[in-house]
């Protein structure tokens, strides 16, 4: 369902899962940022780095998704 409208939209599954590659890697940079800053705004910085990490299972299943509707 979902992934046969994403795909109609012009999404491919490589497009997704690169996405999803790349919030881990903005995740990192944030993480590796967070440790320069100082003490009050490290805890913010650290929230930061996790909530994008959270973004790369999502990106991942929904790419797995449109690219069952390519099949």
């Amino acid at each position: 369902m979902l992934g046969e409208r994403l795909r109609k939209l012009g999404l491919r599954s490589w497009q997704l899962h690169s996405v999803a590659l790349a919030s881990v890697g903005l995740a990192l940079s944030l993480w590796i940022r967070a440790k320069t800053v100082d003490q009050p705004s490290r805890e913010n910085a650290e929230r930061r780095a996790i909530f994008v990490g959270l973004w790369a299972p999502m990106f991942w299943l929904i790419g797995d998704a449109v690219e069952r509707a390519e099949r």
